[in-house]
C-alpha cells in the first residue's frame, strides 16, 4: 500500500486567530510539524489526509487529538526531510490556493485592458520573443514574463477583455502552475492552431485581434491568419507596443559601449565581409538593391563587433541596410565610442563609410528606401520581424530567402576562426575535467548539489584565458530532475548528488576566440545493466554520427537518424534535436546549421553539436553532446566528401560504457578519440601545470581493448608456450 503524508492547510493557514484573537493552536501546531525535519519523499510514509474547514466553523481539538496527529506523522517517516506547502496553484479552491512563487498580475492585467480597448481590440496576443526574434532575450523584452510571471522560455499569451491564458510546451507545465496567479489558463500546447481555437471561442464576431508587428515572424503572422481565416476575426497590427506602455519600470538598455573584436580573432576585416556580401547581392539573379540584416548575430558578425545587451550572448540592438554603395547601421548612437566611429569610418559618406542612424529609426528609414524607383530589398524571412517586411511594398519591391547570405556566409567559419575555435575548445575542456574531478571528491561526502555542482563549473570556466561568462543556464540535473531535458536548477527543485543517481551536466562558456557547449553523464556508484545500455547506446548514436562520411551539401536531417539507430534497435528514443550550429563568440545555438529539417546542408568548416540522448521519466536523463567540425575526408573512388572531427575533448564515464555492444569501427574511433584528448588537452594541461587533473585525463582515457586484438594476444602466447615446449623438448 502506498502513503503519502499530505497536511492540507490551504484555507486555515488564512485564520491564524480564533474569533477571540488568540493564535489558533491547530495553527501553531501544524505550522510546527512543517517546520521539523519528519518526512522524506519515501514511497512508503503514512497517509494522513487533513482537510479543515475555515477557522471560523473548526471546533478547537483538543491536546490528546493534536498529540495524535503529531505521533502519526512521527511514525510514518522518520528518515529526514520537511513536509512542503504545495508548490503549485489550485484554483479550483475557494479561495483559490496560491505557492509563495505565484506572481499576482492582476494590476497589469487591468492596465493593458484599458490600452486594449483605447485601441478597440478585444484580444491582445504577446509572443515571448523580441523585435529580432532572438531564441535569449534582454530583460526588457520579457514582457510574457511581466504580464504572466512565468519566466519559462517559450510560450504565448493572450489577452481577453476578461479572461487571459498561457500556451507553453511540456517542459514548462510545471514552472507555470507554480508562477502563475488564477488570472490565468493554462494551455498545455504550443501550436498556433490551438492559439486560434481559443481565440474564436473567446471574441465576438467581426471583432480586432491586436499584436505587435515587430515580435511575430512572417511565418507566426501568416499561420494566424490562416487560421483566423472565414471565422470573422481579424488582427490588427499595432507598432507601440501595448505591454511596455503599462510596464512602468521597463528595464532599460545597458549602458555598456559597443566594442570591436581584437585583430588576433579575426581574419577577414568588416570592409572584406561587406564587399564579399555586395558581390553575392550582385550574382543574384533578381538583383537585390538592397539588405536588410534583422537577427542581430548578423550585424555582429558583419562589423567584427560584440555587446552585452542579451544574456549569454555578445549581441547588441541593431539593424543594418546594406546597399551597393550605402551603409546604414541603426544601433544606440551614444553607446558608440569616438574610436568606433572611426573604426566604422562613419565621419563619411562613402561606400565602405558607415552612417550610424538610431536603432528606433528603422522602420520610418525603410520605408523612405523603399519609395526610391527601381530598389529591390533581400531579406531571410527567418529572422524578419512583420513589421519591417510589411512596409517593403509593392512585393515587386522585395525578394526573400529562409536566410540571409550573411548567415549563410557566417556558418562557415575561416580558417583563423576555426583554430581559435578549437583552441576555446581545448581550455574548455580543462575546465569539464577540473569539475568532473571535484564531483568524484565531493559527492560521496554528500556536499554537493545541483545548484552548488553549477556554480562550480561556471568558475572554473572564469579562471580559464579569455572568458565571457557561460554560453547559457548550465543544466545541472540528478536523478528524476535529468529526466527533464532541458531543466535547470532552482531553489525548489534542487537536488543533493548522490552516488546512487545518474547525474547530467550541460554547460558552456563565451570566449573571446569562440563558444563552447558539452553535455557529459556519469554515475559515481553502481549503475543498472538498463542505464548502463542506454547510456552506450547513446553513445553509439553519437559515434556513428561522428565518424559517418558523406557528400559536401547533405542536410544533417538526412543523416540525424544515425544518432537515434541504435536505441531505436531497443525500443528507445529522445524528443529533441540532435544537434545545433555553434558560433565564435556568438549564440550556443547558431543557425542555420543543425540537424533539423529547416537547416541548411553541411560545409566543409562548419561547427555543429552533436548530442544524442535518452530519459527515463522520473528516473533519469543521458545525454551525450560534443561540438564537432564538419573536415574534408579522401575517399577511395569520389571527391568532395565529409566527416565531422571531434573538438569537445573530455572523456566518457567508463563505467557506463557496456563494451560488449560497441562494433570494432566504434572501438576504434573511441580510441583514437582518446588519443586526441591526450594529445591536445595534456599538453594545455601541463601548460597550466595542472599535473593533478593530468593524471585523471590519463586514466580515463586509457585505451579499449579492441575486438580481434585480444585474440591476437592469445595466439602470440600459444605461439611463445609453443617454442618453449619445443626448445626443452630438443634439450631434454
Amino acid at each position: 500500500m502506498n502513503h503519502f503524508v499530505f497536511i492540507y492547510l490551504g484555507n486555515f493557514l488564512m485564520f491564524p486567530k480564533t474569533l477571540s484573537g488568540h493564535e489558533n493552536p491547530v495553527c501553531l501546531v501544524l505550522q510546527w510539524l512543517l517546520e521539523k525535519p519528519l518526512f522524506v519523499k519515501d514511497p512508503q510514509p503514512l497517509r494522513v489526509w487533513i482537510c479543515l474547514q475555515r477557522a471560523r466553523s473548526v471546533k478547537m481539538p483538543s491536546f490528546s487529538w493534536l498529540l495524535a496527529l503529531y505521533l502519526a506523522a512521527l511514525t510514518g517517516n522518520t528518515d529526514g526531510a520537511v513536509a512542503r506547502e504545495s508548490t503549485e496553484r489550485n484554483c479550483s479552491l475557494t479561495p483559490p490556493y496560491l505557492p509563495s512563487t505565484a506572481v499576482n498580475t492582476s494590476l497589469q492585467l487591468e492596465e493593458l485592458r484599458v490600452q486594449m480597448r483605447a485601441m478597440n481590440i478585444s484580444a491582445y496576443i504577446i509572443p515571448a520573443t523580441d523585435a529580432h526574434l532572438s531564441e535569449y532575450i534582454a530583460p526588457r523584452d520579457a514582457r510574457l514574463a511581466f504580464m504572466t510571471g512565468f519566466t519559462g522560455s517559450a510560450g504565448t499569451a493572450v489577452v481577453t477583455l476578461n479572461k487571459a491564458a498561457l500556451w507553453t510546451d511540456s517542459r514548462y507545465w510545471v514552472q507555470a502552475e507554480r508562477q502563475m496567479d488564477c488570472n490565468w489558463e493554462l494551455e498545455k500546447d504550443v501550436s498556433i492552431s490551438s492559439v486560434a481555437e481559443w481565440l474564436i471561442s473567446e471574441v465576438p464576431k467581426g471583432d480586432e485581434i491586436g499584436f505587435d508587428p515587430f515580435l511575430f515572424s512572417l511565418k507566426t503572422q501568416g499561420d494566424y491568419n490562416i487560421n483566423l481565416d472565414s471565422s470573422d476575426r481579424s488582427l490588427k497590427s499595432i507598432t507601440e507596443n501595448l505591454v511596455d506602455k503599462v510596464w512602468k519600470e521597463r528595464p532599460s538598455v545597458p549602458p555598456d559601449n559597443l566594442t570591436r573584436l581584437p585583430d588576433r580573432v579575426i581574419q577577414r576585416t568588416w570592409q572584406e565581409k561587406v564587399e564579399h556580401i555586395r558581390t553575392q547581392m550582385g550574382d543574384n539573379p533578381y538583383k537585390p538593391t538592397g539588405l536588410l540584416l534583422s537577427a542581430l548575430d548578423e550585424t555582429a558578425w558583419l562589423f567584427n563587433m560584440r555587446g552585452n545587451d542579451i544574456p549569454y550572448n555578445p549581441f547588441f540592438y541593431s539593424y543594418t541596410l546594406l546597399t551597393m554603395d550605402e551603409i546604414w547601421l541603426f544601433l544606440h548612437v551614444e553607446r558608440v565610442t569616438e574610436e568606433l566611429k572611426v573604426y566604422l569610418n562613419a565621419s563619411c559618406e562613402g561606400a565602405l563609410c558607415v552612417q550610424l542612424k538610431g536603432y528606433d529609426t528603422i522602420l520610418d528609414h525603410l520605408k523612405n528606401y523603399v519609395t526610391r524607383p527601381g530598389v529591390k530589398v533581400w531579406i531571410g524571412t527567418e529572422y524578419t520581424n512583420y513589421a519591417l517586411y510589411e512596409v517593403i511594398t509593392p512585393q515587386d519591391k522585395l525578394l526573400t530567402s529562409s536566410y540571409s547570405p550573411v548567415l549563410t556566409t557566417k556558418a562557415v567559419k575561416d580558417e583563423t576562426e576555426q583554430q581559435i575555435l578549437r583552441d576555446a575548445h581545448v581550455r574548455d575542456a580543462i575546465v569539464v575535467i577540473q569539475f568532473l574531478m571535484w564531483l568524484e571528491k565531493t559527492v560521496p561526502e554528500g556536499n554537493a548539489t545541483e545548484l552548488t555542482a553549477a556554480e562550480y563549473v561556471d568558475k572554473c570556466r572564469s579562471k580559464q584565458k579569455d572568458s565571457r561568462g557561460p554560453s547559457f543556464a548550465t543544466i545541472s540535473a540528478s536523478g528524476p530532475n535529468a529526466a527533464l531535458a532541458h531543466y535547470s536548477p532552482t531553489k525548489e527543485t534542487n537536488r543533493r548528488l548522490t552516488v546512487d543517481e545518474m547525474y547530467l551536466v550541460d554547460s558552456g562558456g563565451q570566449y573571446l576566440d569562440g563558444t563552447t557547449d558539452i553535455t557529459r553523464t556519469v554515475h559515481w556508484g553502481k549503475p543498472t545493466e538498463m542505464q548502463k545500455e542506454a547510456f552506450t547506446r547513446v553513445l553509439m548514436g553519437n559515434i556513428e554520427i561522428s565518424r559517418t562520411i558523406f557528400p559536401s551539401g547533405t542536410r544533417g536531417v538526412n543523416m540525424e537518424m544515425l544518432g537515434r539507430r541504435a536505441l531505436w534497435e531497443v525500443g528507445l528514443n529522445y524528443g529533441h534535436g540532435t544537434g545545433h550550429g555553434v558560433g565564435n563568440y556568438f549564440g550556443v545555438h547558431e543557425w542555420p546549421v543543425g540537424f533539423q529539417s529547416n537547416n541548411i546542408g553541411f560545409r566543409a568548416g562548419m561547427f555543429t553539436s552533436i548530442e544524442p540522448g535518452y530519459y527515463k521519466e522520473n528516473d533519469f536523463g543521458i545525454r551525450i553532446e560534443d561540438v564537432a567540425v564538419v573536415v574534408p575526408v579522401q575517399t577511395k573512388y569520389g571527391n568532395n566528401y565529409l566527416t565531422f572531427d571531434t573538438v569537445s575533448l573530455v572523456p566518457y564515464d567508463r563505467k557506463l560504457i557496456d563494451m560488449s555492444l560497441l562494433s570494432s569501427e566504434q572501438l576504434h574511433w573511441l580510441n583514437k578519440y582518446y588519443e586526441t584528448i591526450r594529445s591536445l588537452v595534456g599538453a594545455e594541461l601541463d601548460n597550466q601545470g595542472l599535473h593533478e587533473e593530468k593524471d585523471w585525463m590519463l586514466r580515463n582515457t586509457e585505451p579499449f581493448a579492441e575486438i580481434g586484438s585480444s585474440a591476437s594476444v592469445s595466439s602470440s602466447s600459444l605461439t611463445l608456450i609453443a617454442l618453449a615446449v619445443a626448445m626443452l623438448h630438443n634439450i631434454v
